[in-house]
């Protein structure tokens, strides 16, 4: 039955996310474009109402341009159909094909950026193709830049060197992508995403880990984890007799702005107005215990290497910073009665238990919880008190058997689930000292190996890669030589090499030795 209850809570967040489709003019959304629609925009101008369905020409603003908009539309009849579902685009019964085209000088002047400074989010100009179920869509002059923590390198030849033309000693790198850094229209984006982050496998020779983590986040109800696909991509440098084919890679909807947007639309946050962080390990540890000795900063392209970085909002960094320090002190500081109050209050907690499940049933050590890093947070308001907050995961390559040593841990498949990170991580080892917020934990990583119906049992969950790994097999092979092969086995420099995902053993397969670990603490 608890599952069942569950399954439906999932259902009902996928029916909400379903595709959109209306006619641009139609603002009251009844599928005809008429004098209502005339009166309902005049509405929201006159009374500075908020309305995305009122921005008729999309330009951010509502105003009399977008009241002549819905004119023009009564009186020349036009029809124009719009689909706001960005999920088309993350599609996995398709496999995307994207092809950058890039010219030499910025090419090289990317590779010079790196050789700067390798911790650069500066972009260059490129142009991109994006083809996918039958449509294509051209953008010209798309912002392309390197991405990565511990993974960044230089996508070509060595230090100070240029592009070599038709002779390349090309690298896999992870590339972002932002549609909109040089031009903000609607011709720079594809289907309401106008950002991807572009991943090659890294850490993964099964190609599956990180879009498994994904998929099973959303599909379990934790719609605050990012959408992901695989995709196959293309690099051209001009003057290169042909394109390049970097093989398969993993593609992934960004956090920030319109990731906020998106779920504000889909009735999810109630607002995308708030102040976002990312959280990481990088100066120091991401713990949300040290609040006065931490390094906090603005977010502005410079490079990636602080621990709390704030993505919105920059002009009232003071503030949200005020805000996130006022957080930790109550998170340390309330009592114990206290904070059960105030944490119902300012979180979603069966949210954050669901997350945490997902997180710990993936063998994600890298966390908040064990290592203090790869999360954002999400306050929905700019007050200093009066809001909710939200833990948004992200980074889960190194998961599902690849292990290390770190933090409390040895063995991310038989880590008691219990014990997963530092006892000193508050907003982990409050919550859980709530009785009835621990059995709801327990409850859900039951759920998640539960035999007939749960998502990380063996049988549905290699049903599940093999299909995926059978849809990409025959394209992984690419010119760069790296990569060439589908591998059942987690990352090499790890600590736990023996562990599998298709192979059906109970001593080595990660999915029968998790189930075992999350069975046992139940008990």
């Amino acid at each position: 039955m608890r599952y069942l209850l569950s399954l439906l809570a999932v259902l009902a967040v996928s029916a909400s996310m379903q595709a959109k489709v209306y006619y641009r003019g139609d603002v009251n959304r009844d599928n005809s474009i008429d004098i209502t629609d005339i009166n309902t925009v005049v509405n929201r101008v006159m009374g500075g109402i908020e309305d995305d369905a009122a921005d008729v020409n999309e330009d951010g603003v509502i105003d009399i341009a977008d009241i002549n908009a819905v004119v023009n539309y009564v009186l020349s009849g036009r029809r124009e159909l719009v689909r706001t579902n960005v999920d088309w685009v993350w599609n996995m019964d398709e496999l995307p094909e994207i092809h950058l085209s890039v010219s030499l000088d910025e090419w090289n002047r990317l590779l010079r950026l790196y050789d700067s400074n390798n911790r650069t989010k500066q972009y260059i100009v490129a142009d991109m193709n994006f083809n996918m179920a039958g449509e294509n869509f051209a953008v010209e002059e798309v912002g392309l830049r390197l991405k990565g923590n511990t993974s960044r390198r230089r996508p070509e030849g060595w230090q100070g060197q240029d592009h070599q033309a038709n002779n390349t000693d090309w690298h896999h790198v992870h590339f972002g992508i932002n549609m909109h850094k040089w031009v903000d229209d609607k011709e720079h984006d594809v289907h309401g995403v106008h950002k991807l982050h572009l991943k090659w496998f890294k850490d993964d020779p099964a190609y599956v880990r990180e879009l498994f983590c994904y998929n099973l986040f959303r599909d379990y109800g934790v719609w605050t984890a990012s959408r992901s696909n695989y995709c196959r991509l293309w690099l051209h440098v001009d003057g290169d007799s042909k394109e390049t084919y970097l093989g398969v890679y993993e593609m992934i909807e960004p956090v920030d702005g319109n990731y906020l947007k998106q779920r504000k639309d889909e009735n999810m946050f109630g607002t995308n107005k708030g102040n976002l962080w990312k959280c990481k390990y990088a100066s120091g540890p991401a713990s949300l215990t040290d609040p006065y000795n931490k390094e906090y900063f603005a977010d502005d392209d410079s490079d990636d290497s602080h621990t709390y970085t704030l993505q919105t909002n920059i002009a009232n960094f003071d503030n949200a910073k005020q805000q996130f320090i006022d957080f930790q002190l109550k998170l340390a500081g309330k009592s114990d009665d206290s904070f059960k109050q105030w944490i119902a209050e300012v979180c979603d907690v069966d949210l954050f238990l669901r997350t945490l499940a997902v997180n710990v049933a993936v063998g994600m050590w890298d966390d908040y919880w064990n290592n203090s890093n790869n999360y954002y947070l999400y306050f929905t308001t700019e007050d200093l008190t009066d809001y909710k907050v939200y833990m948004i995961p992200y980074d889960y390559d190194n998961t599902l058997g690849t292990s290390s040593d770190c933090g409390v841990q040895h063995d991310s498949g038989r880590q008691d689930p219990l014990k997963w990170g530092h006892d000193g991580n508050l907003l982990t080892s409050r919550i859980l000292s709530i009785p009835e917020y621990k059995a709801k934990y327990v409850q859900y990583l039951q759920e998640l190996v539960d035999q007939t119906n749960g998502m990380m049992h063996y049988n549905q969950a290699t049903a599940r890669i093999r299909a995926w790994q059978a849809k990409i097999q025959q394209y992984v092979s690419n010119d760069t030589g790296e990569d060439m092969y589908i591998e059942d086995r987690p990352a090499s420099w790890g600590n736990h090499g023996e562990y599998r995902l298709l192979e059906d053993s109970r001593d080595n397969n990660f999915f029968r030795v998790k189930t075992a670990a999350i069975e046992g603490c139940a008990r």
